[in-house]
């Protein structure tokens, strides 16, 4: 007996060393550089870009999700499902009861933190309804650190402590008014690092506020985590190229040079550059050879139209005789269905739309503004539609037809479970059909796109958007290719090395990937799941793609919606999808 127990004892010391040389998991870091498009990096203008998809894994055939709009496809980067499942479906949502922190409006901007919290509050303390990779990654032991912009930095770990004992947040309110709190270990180096309490707020392009988010992240957390000993999980969210894109006044007006102008160009350098310190950071750290980056767009960019010869708004608009204005879709649908239209933002006020009145935040409420009939939300190069009555199958028959036939329509999805229609094609082949809380749009209306003069047509593609911007300044929204073509690629000890992946991507396959990595352990509740690249790790093989194209049947007029999109098993990539000859980078059948 005495022999057995000792030789147990033995046997035990002897496994006991083996168990303590497990390695230690790989280090993470998402940088996420907003509205780069895969054209926009070339040596010249982005070395450090370039020089990361050269030697590490170029995913030469990338996606964003649809709507392609910074919180959803934030949503998809951080959780790894589509977005029928995170039910953020939008940068706004139509939340069907008042937010207070949208002063009674029941519509909610997601890119607020303040929203984000009562989004929480609403939907059983996780709008998104699953866990993201950083709430998975501290629940698991691991240093963690979403540094960025405001509203896709509190998606990547919503559940998060705001007073940052739990994950470190830095946004653009950091230090300001409704900012997060910072653990003692950041502030106390704050003044050592050179940087100051408060955040500098945005610009175009957004040099400043970029320099004094990476002098936070090199100088504090990078070293602060080493010292730590645990692995980390970070993410670093560039606001450029996109509020530069976005905000460009190079050519007011007109088409060209538009986004390819001299402001977009200076944003793109700007993200470049906070990738090639972020590298040199942890090269010198000693970090480079423990840690995967993994870079990213949230989405592609067109230049802004508001040309329409149908829209019924033009003519009641003081603008140029043949130009849209912000929020013209709902003014559209009022009229055409002979609706009262209110205004969320302005107290529900009623907007006389025959005397050239304005929804002034874009979003509509036809019929009764307590109980509407139709909700319209703005998205940029699309827009939203909820039908929350009993009179919601006959109202989307009349929406789908009237924007059938309009010509800055293309391409109509309505929710599966209004039926089908001549016309459109359902949501769900979008995987926006799944396991959501938030309310699912009843229709998405995609809005045309076009190429402008160049050799590269997505680079120089022009769009319709409901937005405030204007002609010449750029956006995004829609399902053209130059929108769901987003740069992607990655590099570290578990990547292969000088591998262009020919495979679909998406923002979707990320969290998937890096879980595999890093041994974090994802608990999904929904079923719509990207997947592991694994054709892009060391070792791995190729995978099996198929190509479709699926079309709906014809409205009254002729046209249908048709989607290309690419299939790796159960996950699936959107390609364009509208009218023919009204998408750039559309295939008919």
């Amino acid at each position: 007996m005495k022999f057995a127990s000792a030789a147990g004892l033995c046997l035990a010391l002897f496994f006991v060393p083996a168990l303590a040389q497990a390695p230690k998991p790989h280090n993470i870091i998402i940088f996420v550089a907003d509205g780069l498009r895969y054209g926009s990096v070339e040596p010249g203008n982005m070395p450090n870009m370039f020089k990361l998809k050269s030697e590490g894994v170029d995913f030469t055939n990338s996606h964003s999700l649809f709507p392609t709009v910074t919180t959803v496809n934030a949503s998809a980067i951080t959780t790894g499902h589509y977005i029928g499942d995170t039910g953020d479906f939008a940068n706004s949502l139509y939340v069907a009861s008042p937010m207070i922190s949208a002063n009674g409006s029941p519509i909610a901007g997601l890119e607020n933190d303040t929203v984000l919290a009562e989004m929480n509050q609403k939907f059983d303390g996780n709008y998104l309804n699953e866990e993201t990779l950083f709430a998975r990654a501290r629940a698991q032991g691991f240093s963690t650190a979403i540094i960025g912009k405001l509203g896709p930095t509190r998606i990547a770990d919503s559940t998060a402590a705001a007073d940052g004992s739990e994950t470190l947040i830095l946004d653009d309110n950091t230090g300001h008014e409704g900012g997060f709190g910072l653990p003692s270990w950041f502030t106390r180096d704050m003044k050592q690092a050179f940087v100051a309490r408060e955040a500098p707020r945005s610009a175009v392009p957004n040099i400043e506020q970029e320099v004094y988010l990476m002098k936070a992240t090199t100088r504090i957390v990078l070293p602060h985590f080493k010292e730590a000993g645990k692995p980390f999980a970070m993410l670093f969210w560039s606001r450029d190229p996109d509020v530069s894109q976005h905000g460009t006044r190079d050519s007011l007006g007109e088409y060209e040079p538009g986004i390819n102008g001299p402001s977009g160009k200076a944003g793109a350098r700007d993200a470049d550059t906070m990738l090639g310190e972020l590298m040199a950071a942890l090269k010198e750290q000693g970090l480079d050879q423990t840690t995967d980056v993994f870079v990213t767009a949230d989405h592609g960019f067109v230049t802004i139209s508001h040309t329409s010869a149908t829209s019924p708004s033009i003519k009641f608009s003081d603008m140029p005789s043949t130009e849209t204005s912000f929020g013209f879709v709902g003014v559209d649908l009022a009229a055409a269905l002979q609706l009262r239209l209110f205004d969320p933002s302005r107290n529900f006020a009623s907007v006389d739309y025959g005397a050239g009145g304005k929804l002034a935040g874009g979003a509509g409420l036809l019929g009764d503004p307590q109980n509407p009939d139709v909700v319209v939300v703005p998205n940029g190069g699309d827009d939203l539609i909820y039908l929350p009555k009993a009179n919601a199958k006959a109202l989307a028959g009349d929406i789908v037809k009237f924007f059938s036939a309009q010509d800055y329509v293309s391409g109509v999805f309505v929710n599966d479970r209004l039926g089908k229609f001549p016309g459109a094609l359902p949501i769900s082949a979008l995987n926006l059909m799944g396991s959501a809380k938030t309310p699912v749009p009843s229709i998405y209306v995609n809005f045309r796109t076009f190429s402008g003069e160049c050799e590269n047509k997505l680079q120089c593609a022009i769009g319709t958007h409901d937005t405030g911007l204007g002609t010449g300044q750029g956006s995004h929204g829609s399902l053209s290719r130059a929108e769901t073509r987003n740069f992607m690629a990655a590099i570290g000890p578990d990547f292969k090395k000088g591998f262009a992946d020919p495979a679909p991507i998406s923002n979707a396959d990320i969290t998937p990937t890096l879980a595999r990595i890093t041994g974090i352990t994802l608990a999904p509740k929904g079923k719509l799941r990207g997947r592991v690249i694994s054709e892009a790790l060391a070792g791995g093989a190729a995978v099996t793609v198929t190509k479709r194209t699926i079309q709906s049947d014809p409205a009254e007029n002729g046209v249908r919606t048709i989607l290309n999109l690419q299939e790796v098993g159960d996950a699936r990539y959107f390609d364009a999808a509208g009218f023919a000859g009204k998408t750039v980078g559309l295939t008919p059948p």
